[in-house]
């Protein structure tokens, strides 16, 4: 329950803060003395919508606290709005978000207001009314969950077809493109290779003359300079049996010797390799020829980034397969959703064709009592569009006279638009366990006897629930069990709690007017009982 609320620079409500106690709780107050900007606090702490306009003229921020009482632990929900409209919203102090507060704050009040008649007309709200009496709003939240997984499996059949059908479009094409890379049999840094051999085999006639050329130079059938080489070296050795540092130079010139027989060697083994051969030449050209007509053909410079389209073509070229078997399987999982979903649906369709015809004794019952003795309400369970909530569509049927029923919508007048709401709160209230309930006005429309009616029904909530009934009529008024008065002084709005005097002088003003007369006084305490 509400225990607490806590207002600051909200509107033309510097500063306010007050407790609420169980049972009955009437507010009242002057017209304009600001009990709904009192609610409008109440609803911005519980996650309404907010804007710069909540900011009063004595600070740049409002803020909103409530506190409750939620099963013996204390719960506090604050709102803090900007002079720039940017709202923050925190839980016992610490910072969450919106949606995170909308959702706590959904179990701990509902706010009715006069205007929420129109609900009557949203399927949400019927089908909600008779899940509670069906005790199947567990099973809905399981169908919801289905609904969303289902939706999303939709989704991914449909993306896996569309891709599917695209690969399938293009897979002659790139199966094509990759047997072509892939008769290649393409080796890194074969180009390169292949460029240098076929410059060789082209001069391989002209190489070949310089090596025959050099190789008589180094060791032809003349004397050859390591044939001087050796002689020199010889002369030297001898010389240096009279000159001693002769020996030395005799030794640099074998090893300059040794040296030029190995190049010699190199160049003899390398001309027996440089013999033309056209027919090798052919073949490295036809290579060439086939490598830059691929790279020409892939936009690509290298065979790397040829071996690189290779193996992205055979991806794609398997990819038809992989989204082929993705698809049956996700379809497979699609048809398994949807057959957990139907099942569902059935339950929940019995669950409120079983539910429906106690509602509706339940809810003309309590219409019964204020004053439409000779209404019926009816509520109809048809087939609709499967959804989140089911496959069911509810009707709920009336008439005032008893005769012909039609949608309530059409069919009630504005006082028994408020009747029928307030019969089905009254009934909702029963299996809701909302621990705090606000009535704006719902007595809107409504006086005399059915007013007296209406006040002892809300009453009746008030001994299982805390419940607030904003009213303008002094019949729901006597009932609280504790009586708050809005008023207004200049342009600041207050509220505070009246003793038996003041809720007196205060329900002798909803009799009378502005002027309290002796016998408005005397109706007052009439209708407290005193």
């Amino acid at each position: 329950m509400l225990t607490s609320l806590s207002i600051s620079n909200y509107i033309l409500i510097d500063s306010l803060e007050t407790s609420f106690p169980e049972g009955l709780i009437i507010i009242s107050g002057e017209t304009g003395a600001g009990k709904s900007i009192l609610l409008g606090a109440l609803s911005l702490a519980l996650g309404a919508k907010a804007d710069a306009s909540m900011v009063g003229p004595k600070g740049d921020k409002c803020i909103v606290e409530a506190v409750f009482d939620n099963n013996g632990e204390e719960l506090i929900l604050r709102r803090s709005v900007a002079s720039s409209g940017r709202s923050r919203s925190f839980v016992n102090d610490e910072p969450v978000p919106l949606d995170e507060l909308q959702e706590m704050a959904s179990s701990l009040v509902d706010i009715h207001s006069q205007h929420q008649s129109l609900k009557l007309q949203d399927q949400r709200f019927r089908l909600e009314a008779l899940d509670l009496m069906a005790g199947s709003l567990p099973l809905k939240e399981e169908c919801a969950g289905l609904w969303a997984s289902l939706q999303q499996k939709r989704k991914e059949v449909g993306d896996l077809q569309a891709a599917l059908a695209s690969a399938l479009r293009e897979q002659d094409f790139n199966e094509i493109r990759y047997r072509r890379l892939a008769d290649a049999a393409l080796a890194p840094g074969e180009l390169e290779a292949l460029e240098a051999e076929q410059k060789q085999l082209s001069h391989a006639e002209e190489i070949k003359l310089i090596l025959c050329e050099g190789e008589a130079l180094l060791s032809g059938d003349d004397v050859s300079l390591t044939q001087k080489l050796r002689e020199g070296a010889r002369l030297l050795e001898k010389a240096g049996k009279y000159i001693p540092s002769l020996l030395e130079l005799s030794g640099r010139l074998n090893s300059t010797r040794l040296e030029l027989e190995d190049i010699a060697a190199e160049i003899s083994a390398e001309n027996s390799r440089a013999d033309a051969s056209p027919e090798r030449l052919m073949e490295v050209e036809d290579r060439l020829s086939l490598l830059y007509s691929l790279m020409q053909k892939h936009g690509v410079s290298s065979v790397e980034a040829l071996i690189q389209e290779r193996d992205s073509l055979a991806g794609l070229v398997g990819e038809a397969s992989s989204l082929s078997q993705s698809l049956e399987s996700a379809q497979k999982e699609l048809q398994s959703l949807e057959k957990r979903h139907s099942d569902i649906c059935v339950q929940l369709h019995g669950k409120r064709i079983a539910a429906a015809g106690p509602f509706a004794a339940a809810v003309m019952s309590k219409l019964r009592g204020l004053d439409l003795e000779n209404s019926l309400f009816q509520v109809k369970v048809g087939e609709g569009a499967p959804g989140p909530s089911g496959a069911d569509v509810v009707d709920f049927l009336f008439s005032a006279s008893g005769n012909t029923l039609q949608d309530v919508s059409k069919a009630a007048s504005g006082g028994e638009l408020s009747r029928i709401m307030l019969s089905l709160k009254a009934v909702m209230a029963q299996f809701r366990k909302m621990p705090s309930l606000v009535f704006d006005e719902i007595d809107s429309g409504v006086s005399g006897s059915t007013a007296d009616k209406m006040g002892s029904l809300v009453c009746e909530m008030g001994k299982t629930m805390q419940v607030f009934a904003i009213t303008h009529l002094p019949q729901v008024a006597a009932k609280g069990n504790a009586h708050f008065l809005v008023s207004k002084s200049g342009n600041v709005s207050s509220i505070r709690l009246l003793d038996t005097q003041g809720r007196i002088l205060e329900i002798a003003r909803m009799l009378s007017g502005a002027e309290i007369t002796p016998a408005a006084i005397e109706n007052a305490k009439s209708l407290l009982s005193l």
